[in-house]
This record gives C-alpha cells, sequence and structure tokens, in this order.
C-alpha cells in the first residue's frame, strides 16, 4: 500500500484544480473531509502554486513512478557543501520554530503564494526577528527601511514593524506577490528579493536571456548563493523541489510531465478507488475551501456527481 502526500510536489493548489469525480464520503474525527471516488475525467489547469490540502493515501502501488522535482544539477554541488556546513542548523531551526511556520503558512495560503517561500525567511535571519544585517536590513524577513515603508510597515524610533513576525511576513508576501507580477519566475523572484529588480533586469537585458541558470554569472555573487542557499534550504526541509526551485521553462516542462503522467494513469486505471483525505488544519485553509465548495458538507451520504476544487 502507498502513503503518498501531494503536499509540495507543486502545480496542485487550492481552487486551481478541478476534479470531476463521483464521491462517497463520510465525516472523519478531526483532520479533515475523508472521500472515497472514482475517477472518470481529471481536468488540470495549472497552476505555478502548491496545495498543503491534498493527500492521497491506501492506494495501490503503482508501476507507473511519480514525475519528481530534483535539484538543478548546477546546483548539486553548492547544495551538498551547504546542507555538510549548515545541516544542523536547519534541523535546530525546524525543531525550534513550529509557530513561525504555521504562520508563515497561513499567510501565504490566504495570498495564494506557494507555502515553500516560507523557506527564505530561513535563508534571510534564520527566522530571528531581531536580525540586523550589515547594510541596516532588520527582521526575520530583512526589509530595508525604505522598502518596509512601500510594504506599509512601520519603521521609525518608536516602532519598527520589521521586527514583528506576523505584520512582515504579510509585507513578505506582499513584495513576494509583486515580484513574481513582474519576473513570472520564482527563481528571478529570489534573486530581486536580495540584489532588487533593477539589477535582475539589468543581467536580463545582458544576457538575453530570463533564465536564471543562464544569467546568474550577471548577478552578485552574494545573489545567485542566495538563490542556491533557498533551492538547499527547501531540498533540506521537504526532501524535493517545488515549483519555487524552478524557471518557468521548467515548470512548463514539469506541467507536460505531470500531464502525461496523468493521462497514462487514466489509460492504465481507468476506474480505480481511491481513498482520498482533505486535510484542512487552518481556518485559512477551511475558508478558501468552503468560499470554492459552496455546497460541500461533512457528511456526504448519497453517491452523486460533484465538481470539487481542491
Amino acid at each position: 500500500m502507498l502513503k503518498t502526500k501531494l503536499i509540495s510536489n507543486g502545480l496542485l493548489i487550492c481552487t486551481l484544480m478541478v476534479l470531476n469525480f463521483t464521491i462517497q464520503a463520510a465525516e472523519t474525527k478531526k483532520t479533515g473531509y475523508r472521500i472515497h471516488f472514482n475517477f472518470t475525467d481529471t481536468t488540470l489547469p495549472f497552476s505555478p502554486y502548491d496545495s498543503v490540502l491534498f493527500m492521497i493515501s491506501e492506494i495501490e502501488e503503482s508501476e507507473i513512478p511519480y514525475p519528481g522535482i530534483k535539484l538543478n544539477k548546477q546546483s548539486i554541488a553548492f547544495t551538498d557543501s551547504y546542507l555538510e556546513i549548515n545541516g544542523k542548523m536547519l534541523g535546530d531551526i525546524k525543531q525550534n520554530n513550529p509557530g513561525y511556520f504555521k504562520i508563515m503558512d497561513e499567510v501565504f495560503i490566504q495570498k495564494g503564494l506557494p507555502v515553500e517561500l516560507k523557506y527564505l525567511a530561513i535563508v534571510e535571519s534564520k527566522l530571528k526577528t531581531k536580525a540586523v544585517s550589515r547594510v541596516g536590513a532588520v527582521g526575520a524577513w530583512q526589509f530595508m527601511p525604505a522598502t518596509a515603508r512601500y510594504l506599509k510597515l512601520k519603521v521609525n524610533d518608536k516602532q519598527d514593524d520589521r521586527k514583528h513576525f506576523y505584520k512582515s511576513t504579510v509585507a513578505a508576501a506582499r513584495y513576494l506577490s509583486d515580484l513574481h507580477n513582474m519576473f513570472d519566475d520564482w527563481l528571478l523572484v529570489l534573486a530581486a528579493y536580495n540584489c532588487g529588480p533593477g539589477n535582475v533586469m539589468k543581467a536580463i537585458n545582458k544576457t538575453g536571456s530570463r533564465d536564471f541558470w543562464k544569467l546568474q554569472y550577471a548577478l552578485p555573487k552574494e545573489t545567485r548563493d542566495h538563490v542556491k542557499k533557498y533551492i538547499s534550504t527547501h531540498f533540506y526541509f521537504e526532501g524535493s523541489g517545488s515549483v519555487t526551485t524552478l524557471t518557468k521553462q521548467e515548470v512548463a516542462r514539469y506541467e507536460k510531465q505531470l500531464i502525461a503522467y496523468m493521462d497514462l494513469q487514466k489509460q492504465t486505471r481507468p476506474n480505480h478507488l481511491v481513498e482520498t483525505e482533505i486535510i484542512l488544519t487552518t481556518p485559512a485553509e477551511k475558508i478558501l475551501f468552503n468560499n470554492e465548495n459552496k455546497n460541500f458538507s461533512y457528511t456526504l451520504s448519497i453517491p452523486e456527481n460533484y465538481i470539487t476544487k481542491l
């Protein structure tokens, strides 16, 4: 039997993945909805965002390997070295900061961003709210005063919201969203977060490429290392990559792999009964799910066709 959590493999987002299926469901004790359904048709309008709401369990082992997201070969040596040196530090952060991780997850879900972006705060500050850089960036998300004020944070002699974890996380979500609207590529977003969008645009213009791996040497060394630190930290915590560790072109290729995988699954196992559990662990997740599935109730006793958005 296979117990697979599709939590951070990218491209499965609340509100943007639509499954047409026949459902039979019963209420579970605490964690969420447990659903039985037969796949009849699956449509995947992919999004570059992740979901923490979907888990498949108790399904026969498939002979078709699920397409994972591997570490880019240009980051392997850096990641090996980085994790060897910083593994203990990352382990301590993972153990000692569950509250911070929960806050970041809820904020990013509310803002429609990949929850894996929380690992950027580890790279920036090791989640230290009072961290101060050599150039004056402050807080867990390391904002300079001008950027913080632009993001509606108060920075003065009496108050510095950069040190407030929740407020600064909301500001970081807004900034990351703005950068993604500008670059449409998460690796370029990470680079711009470090050195500024202007420097990333200069690198794009200089190299004629929007692929991080092709333009990285037109960026400051600190910036290209910063992106690789994020990728390394992501792989430490998740054991694999996500859309935030891929270029836009790599995301497109991965989408095609997933479509091919789903098509092959439908051909080889067209009516396989799957037991699925939708995990709704936070108020934000419940709000998002219920908003997109108005008629979904905790107990569905009569088999019926539903279109449910996950």
